[in-house]
């Protein structure tokens, strides 16, 4: 992901997550940390369809974000994400942690085919629309 790429990843962040958006300035925050912070698009020609982040350490890393375009859902285009992901997350951390709505059981079982479990809840993470948080983690195979 580049700073250029901002205006198609935050239309997509709207449509997919609002009112739980991530910011623009969010956005340039994480990707000015290139030495613990791995993002990507998917792109179709000239089209951003797609979208992830990663945060990693030595000891953990964490799916901070995933998103594909509503018309695009069900191509593999966010399992293609993921692993691209965890492929980066298996060279630098161990553990992979995530949150997912607890309202999108299609994400919940892509994640669960990647090896990750649920191990437990966040109440009301996502603000402000309230929305509980399926807290789920993958250990390196």
């Amino acid at each position: 992901m580049r700073l250029a790429d901002l205006d198609a990843v935050l239309g997509l962040e709207e449509q997919l997550f609002a009112p739980d958006t991530w910011t623009r300035a969010m956005y340039r925050d994480e990707l000015a940390r290139t030495d613990t912070r791995h993002y990507l698009v998917a792109e179709d020609g000239d089209r951003v369809v797609g979208y992830a982040g990663l945060i990693a350490y030595d000891d953990e890393a964490h799916v901070a974000t995933i998103g594909v375009a509503a018309d695009r859902q069900g191509e593999g285009i966010g399992a293609a994400l993921l692993d691209a992901l965890l492929a980066e997350a298996d060279r630098r951390s161990p553990v992979v942690l995530l949150e997912v709505r607890a309202d999108n059981p299609v994400a919940q079982g892509l994640y669960r085919r990647r090896g990750f479990t649920e191990i437990g809840r966040r109440p009301r993470y996502y603000q402000p629309s309230g929305t509980d948080a399926v807290v789920m983690k993958r250990e390196r195979l």
